[in-house]
């Protein structure tokens, strides 16, 4: 579950960049899910609707979110770049293995791609 209030800039970029589908939409809450194997789920809410308590309401950064994907890294930053996203958001962490990249999410919140096993 990640609080933003950037919902809908994060339902694009999950749905866009790793083949995320909608599976239950509100205003203020989305549910994800991507069939590929094995199969992940992720859920974004609006962190300042009243169902999240007050003394959490704040975005949540401190995650780390593991995605396989076939793209490499050229064509990630183009995906970005065409969806509207910063392609800067895309970088190499030192003593990170090739193939191996971290992208900011529109939240802040890091998501470390790795190229299938």
């Amino acid at each position: 579950m990640i609080r933003t209030s950037r919902i809908e800039e994060s339902r694009a970029f999950y749905t866009g960049l790793f083949g995320f589908k909608v599976t239950y939409e509100t205003p203020w809450f989305v549910d994800l899910a991507r069939p590929a194997l094995p199969p992940r789920e992720l859920g974004l809410i609006d962190l300042g609707h009243p169902a999240v308590p007050e003394a959490q309401r704040l975005p949540v950064r401190a995650v780390r979110i593991v995605l396989e994907s076939e793209a490499g890294e050229a064509e990630l930053q183009h995906a970005l770049s065409r969806a509207g996203f910063d392609a800067r958001r895309v970088f190499r962490p030192p003593g990170r293995a090739p193939g191996a990249l971290t992208v900011m999410d529109p939240s802040g919140v890091r998501v470390h791609v790795v190229a299938p096993a």
